[in-house]
């Protein structure tokens, strides 16, 4: 079996009980940087095999793990914080597993999107989930694509990159769009910054980036598109 299991994304108090107890029972313990997860194992005393497992090795041990579960090995996916999979490496052993009929179970847990959305005030009946922005090719494309979105936007970013991205969404969808940068979150310096996207750039322009950045973007006004209702609509779906 293959656990992916969801670490804590800077308070350790933050990983369950449940998560836990998968690190202790597993075989093998899988980690986008051993190091980072030696302190997280070492403050809870689990001591397991750790082997890396990140996007520069993944396609040439992927068919080793396979195999080495196939063989009846248990296994745990965990990355440097958040859950697996989400702008972190799982997708492919996970794909591999249900192909080749290993059962894969994944843990509910952290992940960094979750409370920047909550608490930044922006509507979250409906979002969409863009992670890292391409660093260099198709950026300005996908951008200009946004800016016609009108869901609650959600997007991970450096702390190097952070003001370039938020002049360019400036650019693109207005310097009145509302936003709320979320840095270091669940630590002692936890920053929430809300507000147009020029107040928050000019923000951190003057003051520096440091930590890990979650940025969600107020979607752009509805267009105005009128509902026409059908037959089907006013049907009772229920029998």
């Amino acid at each position: 079996m293959l656990y992916i299991v969801p670490s804590p994304i800077g308070n350790l108090q933050d990983i369950t009980l449940r998560a836990l107890e998968v690190l202790k029972k597993v075989d093998l313990i899988l980690a986008e940087d051993t190091r980072n997860s030696s302190r997280l194992l070492n403050h809870y005393q689990i001591i397991k095999p750790l082997s890396p497992y990140h996007q520069h090795n993944e396609h040439k041990i992927l068919h080793h793990l396979a195999d080495q579960l196939l063989q009846g090995k248990t296994m745990a996916l965990i990355t440097d914080a958040g859950t697996p999979g989400v702008s972190d490496p799982a997708f492919l052993l996970v794909r591999e597993c249900i192909r080749v009929g290993i059962k894969v179970e994944c843990l509910p847990g952290a992940t960094a999107f979750v409370p920047a959305l909550v608490n930044s005030g922006l509507p979250m009946t409906r979002f969409v989930f863009e992670g890292f922005l391409p660093p260099k090719k198709g950026r300005q494309s996908l951008l200009k694509q946004l800016a016609t979105e009108e869901r609650t936007m959600v997007f991970y970013e450096s702390p190097m990159r952070l003001v370039r991205m938020l002049q360019e969404m400036m650019l693109h969808f207005g310097e009145g769009r509302l936003c709320c940068v979320s840095r270091e979150l669940t630590k002692i310096y936890e920053e929430n910054q809300r507000g147009t996207l020029r107040v928050v750039c000019d923000h951190f322009k003057e003051k520096g980036v440091k930590g890990e950045i979650v940025v969600i973007v107020e979607g752009a006004p509805a267009r105005g598109r009128k509902v026409v209702e059908t037959e089907e609509d006013d049907e009772d779906v229920s029998e």
